[in-house]
């Protein structure tokens, strides 16, 4: 499994309307082939920082299936007009766990 993993830095006014807008693009997310799942979470110290976080079965899952679907279009119009700079994405795969 890869996790993928985005700091997104949001514009500031318009937090509310990100957080409505991913709730509405997570659906075109978990519809791709080899989505496993994901989470956003809001930092605690910056209050318009995100961290995005998808597991996908795959490396090209994601940077083929996805970024190269229709659907990954429409992701870019909800939410693409939210993140002052652009986020970096990388991707990462388990080397320990412990729980």
């Amino acid at each position: 499994m890869i996790l993928e993993a985005a700091i997104l830095d949001v514009i500031p006014q318009e937090i509310l309307s990100f957080e409505k807008d991913f709730q509405k693009a997570s659906s075109i997310i978990s519809s791709i082939k080899g989505y496993r799942g994901h989470q956003l979470q809001r930092c605690l110290e910056v209050s318009n920082r995100y961290l995005l976080l998808v597991n996908w079965e795959k490396l090209e899952d994601h940077t083929i299936g996805f970024r190269q679907s229709a659907g990954y279009q429409d992701w870019k119009k909800l939410l693409h007009k939210y993140y002052n700079p652009f986020p970096t994405v990388e991707h990462y795969e388990l080397v320990y766990t412990q729980t």
